[in-house]
């Protein structure tokens, strides 16, 4: 009888702790429709206030840099205290203010400083955040993963047909779009009201910051690494979208505000359509396997926006575009989790997240100085250091 009990308590708890998983996938959700009505039309914002390329890289690395420097650090206190859901609701809250700010800017200085910040919020919520989705499915972490990419990436189409809609019949102005997706950002706090957190007995309140890096597996060490390198070829999705725009300003100047954003949504549809599967497939054949396939694709796909650019071609790179994010965008995540400790593993989310923070920035001030002088060098560049890392991970003995 006591064993019937027990058992139906452990399901019980089972069953909730699942239920996280959509919860903040919904949570997710509200907060990307919000974020992907404004990121589609980033770049044009910049470029119409009059920043150039190098703005544009200095924003994209910057935006990448501020969110990843938090969260390792965010994500060992996180460890440290054994508190998650209040560091995912101050994220959240914080993204929407400077989403806010950013809706009432007047020159693109403001708007780089912003929406800059404005990724504080992701810096906060980030590492607490996938430590709870871990601790909620720790058998399935590829499912998981999935499923919270999904829900991302689903309402980043949302997000980003509101925002093709807005422009296309009611002509509204980006800034009067960023104001109404800031709104629904604050929404978006409410589902994780009803997150339960997993009471997880540890002395990890005793270990130093240092000793907590130390303590992380040589493999994960090396991955790290890779998924560094690689992040020097991964530069701002803006660049994809303006190299779209400047082909279509020669070819239709009319549509090259409207079918970059349209494509731009193409991209999340696969994105959306794929992170799950692609997440099951790695819990099946494993994540090393599924991220060497994700890296090389997004190299070969690179490699088509440097030399194969027309109309029809643009249709088939964004879909690429979008398959290569979903097989490493979750799976990155999962495999840190696979090569870490629970007690540790919001600290080892957040020094990944940290490290590609750190490379993003130079990766897109790159890619913004080798625009300038020619574009398809940009891509050439992200072709190679991709490819590079796919095969960097096929010596990885994990």
């Amino acid at each position: 009888m006591v064993r019937n009990v027990e058992k139906q308590n452990l399901q019980k708890n089972t069953k909730e702790l699942s239920k996280n998983v959509y919860l903040l996938g919904f949570t997710s959700f509200l907060n990307d429709m919000s974020s992907e009505m404004i990121m589609p039309i980033l770049p044009m914002l910049i470029t119409s206030l009059g920043g150039g390329s190098l703005s544009i890289g200095l924003v994209g690395g910057l935006r990448e840099l501020i969110s990843n420097i938090l969260m390792v650090l965010v994500g060992y206190y996180s460890d440290k205290i054994r508190k998650r859901k209040i560091f995912v609701i101050l994220g959240y809250l914080t993204s929407s203010i400077f989403k806010l700010l950013l809706g009432l800017s007047k020159s693109w200085l403001k708007a780089i400083i912003f929406s800059s910040l404005e990724r504080m919020g992701k810096g906060i919520r980030t590492a607490p955040r996938d430590a709870i989705i871990s601790e909620s499915m720790p058998k399935t972490l590829g499912k998981g993963f999935g499923i919270q990419r999904a829900f991302d990436t689903a309402g980043a189409i949302l997000g980003s047909t509101i925002s093709l809609l807005f422009i296309l019949f009611f002509q509204y102005k980006f800034n009067q779009i960023i104001l109404i997706a800031a709104v629904i950002g604050f929404f978006s706090i409410i589902p994780l009201y009803f997150v339960k957190e997993k009471k997880i007995v540890s002395n990890n309140n005793k270990i130093r910051f240092r000793v907590g890096i130390k303590n992380l597996s040589k493999e994960l060490k090396l991955f790290i690494l890779i998924s560094a390198i690689f992040t020097l070829s991964n530069f701002s999705y803006m660049f994809y979208i303006l190299r779209a725009q400047e082909f279509l300003m020669i070819v239709d100047e009319k549509m090259a505000v409207v079918i970059p954003i349209a494509l731009y949504i193409l991209y999340n549809i696969f994105y959306a359509t794929f992170s799950i599967p692609f997440g099951i497939l790695s819990d099946k054949i494993g994540r090393k396997s599924v991220l060497t396939l994700g890296y090389i694709l997004y190299g070969i796909t690179s490699l088509g926006f440097a030399y194969f650019i027309s109309q029809k071609s643009l249709i088939l790179l964004f879909a690429l575009y979008g398959i290569a994010y979903a097989s490493f965008a979750g799976n990155q995540k999962a495999y840190v989790s696979d090569l870490s400790s629970e007690d540790i593993r919001a600290t080892a989310l957040g020094l990944f997240y940290t490290v590609v923070g750190l490379t993003s920035l130079p990766a897109s001030l790159i890619a913004g100085y080798l625009w300038k002088i020619n574009p398809e060098i940009t891509f050439l560049y992200g072709s190679f250091l991709a490819i590079f890392s796919g095969l960097l991970l096929l010596f990885l003995k994990t």
